[in-house]
């Protein structure tokens, strides 16, 4: 059996990436720094860990605004790449929308659904659960007590 390789570019096509081996996570993300960081209702983070992660073009410009989390997204079409963040640090995220073929990638849960918009209606039957989905170091706190700015 060979092992899986997925792509993903941004919108643009400056910044490409491979990925070897299954994610070990997909889910939902209610998240409101994530909506903001996003521009969108929600977002699906796929999770990697950061060896089978491999850049094949351009450079992500990066940014932080929540203290141990640092988000990439491609500096000439904005297109979010994923995020890192230090309080689990063998864990990598590509955002869906980066990759080529997202509908190879379900969703197995839904991350931060108290913070679900009112109106977004889900009957997908998924295990909701109202914070961080993935065990993170208790020492980088909550997005809401990790505002830097």
């Amino acid at each position: 059996m060979s092992e899986r390789i997925e792509t993903g570019a941004c919108f643009c096509g400056a910044v490409a990436a491979e990925l070897r081996g299954d994610p070990f996570w997909v889910c939902y993300d209610h998240d409101d720094d994530c909506r903001r960081a996003i521009g969108s209702p929600l977002t699906i983070w796929v999770g990697y860990r950061p060896h089978q992660v491999t850049l094949l073009r351009g450079s992500p410009k990066s940014f932080s605004k929540t203290k141990g989390v640092v988000r990439t997204f491609c500096a000439d079409c904005g297109t979010s790449i994923g995020y890192r963040d230090e309080g689990i640090a063998d864990e990598s995220y590509v955002n869906i929308g980066f990759l080529d073929h997202p509908e190879r990638f379900k969703p197995q849960a839904h991350a931060y659904w108290r913070m679900k918009l009112p109106w977004l209606e889900m009957d997908d039957g998924l295990p909701r659960i109202d914070g961080y989905s993935r065990d993170r170091d208790p020492a980088y706190g909550t997005p809401a007590e990790r505002k830097c700015g």
